[in-house]
């Protein structure tokens, strides 16, 4: 699957040095997910589903 031209974008959470943040791009059923300090590595793609209950557990920590 090619993710080359997705519209990422970054955490509304992130800060200005971009530590430990993620960027997240909507594709057809599901959600991309990239570190990004490392945008040419590798990707995470996940449901929508899964996508929400991770971003729900996230929250709780």
């Amino acid at each position: 699957m090619d993710l080359s031209k997705l519209a990422w974008r970054k955490s509304s959470r992130s800060n200005e040095s971009g530590d430990n943040c993620i960027e997240i791009a909507g594709i057809a059923g599901a959600v991309a997910i990239r570190d990004s300090k490392d945008p040419d590595g590798p990707k995470l793609v996940i449901g929508h589903g899964d996508f929400w209950r991770f971003a729900a557990a996230l929250k709780k920590l």
